[in-house]
């Protein structure tokens, strides 16, 4: 039993060239996908580093003459519900 999984370890790790060629393309195609998840990691780590920002300047806008939230929201639907009726 030893002597078969030596076997199978010496033929596993034998390495012999693959003699392939990989083009161009895909290495484009690679670093095009390395960049789509950074922009995707860095967006969502500016969002969550920016929310407590836009809260603040909602809070103080609403404390200094700013319309509250709810006629704020009651306009945008009213807005809305014209649009459709049109």
């Amino acid at each position: 039993m030893r002597m078969k999984i030596a076997l199978a370890l010496v033929l596993l790790l034998q390495a012999l060239p693959a003699l392939a060629y990989i083009g161009p393309g895909s290495g484009i195609s690679l670093l095009g996908g390395l960049w789509g998840v950074l922009v995707a990691i860095v967006l969502a780590v500016g969002a969550v580093l920016i929310w407590p920002i836009r809260y603040v300047f909602r809070r103080l806008k609403r404390k200094f003459g700013g319309a509250p939230a709810s006629e704020a929201a009651e306009s945008v639907e009213a807005e809305r519900s014209t649009s459709r009726s049109e």
